[in-house]
């Protein structure tokens, strides 16, 4: 739909699909608006869903202590692998990375773009001294109109009681996935 002087608007019905519950899926509706003119402005989504995902608390803070408990923190490279394999204990790390990667394709999107999360270059837990995880990675999008991989930097804090944020974030010049 266009929308004079504002943009162009369009109605989504999906089908979610539980990323860890293959068998568990949720309707979904969306309106995104994306504004003329201006690149720099997110477009709004307004989202309905029908019903619930998979609860993942336990998992999530079985996650969260493991993290917590680790000597050192954690440091790990190229995820998934050039197979596309994740290891187990990798799991968590590449779906924090997924969802934190989606807040920063959604305040980059063009209705010319298309952006989907490759993988995780490098990722390393920042210590902190409060209740928070915070992780520095360096993804790959993938920008499927173009076909270009754009390195990606972005820090992100993490809770289980309290959620994904994304701090920091910013292109990179290609060089830098190097």
């Amino acid at each position: 739909q266009d929308i004079d002087d504002v943009g162009h608007k369009y109605h989504l019905e999906l089908v979610l699909e539980d990323i860890l519950d293959k068998d568990s899926t949720v309707n979904c509706t969306a309106e995104v608006l994306y504004h003329l003119g201006n690149n720099n402005i997110a477009p709004d989504v307004q989202v309905t869903l029908e019903g619930e995902l998979k609860n993942t608390d336990e998992a999530d803070n079985i996650f969260y202590h493991r993290i917590k408990s680790l000597e050192k923190e954690l440091v790990a490279e190229n995820i998934p692998d050039s197979y596309g394999n994740v290891l187990p204990e990798m799991e968590p790390i590449h779906l924090l990375a997924w969802v934190a990667s989606g807040y920063v394709i959604w305040q980059n999107s063009t209705e010319n773009t298309k952006f989907q999360l490759a993988q995780i270059k490098h990722v390393k837990q920042v210590k902190r001294s409060d209740e928070y995880l915070e992780f520095d990675y360096m993804i790959l999008l993938h920008e499927m109109v173009s076909q270009e991989i754009i390195p990606w930097q972005m820090t992100v804090l993490w809770h289980p009681q309290h959620g994904v944020q994304v701090t920091r974030d910013s292109r990179q010049p290609k060089h830098a996935s190097e």
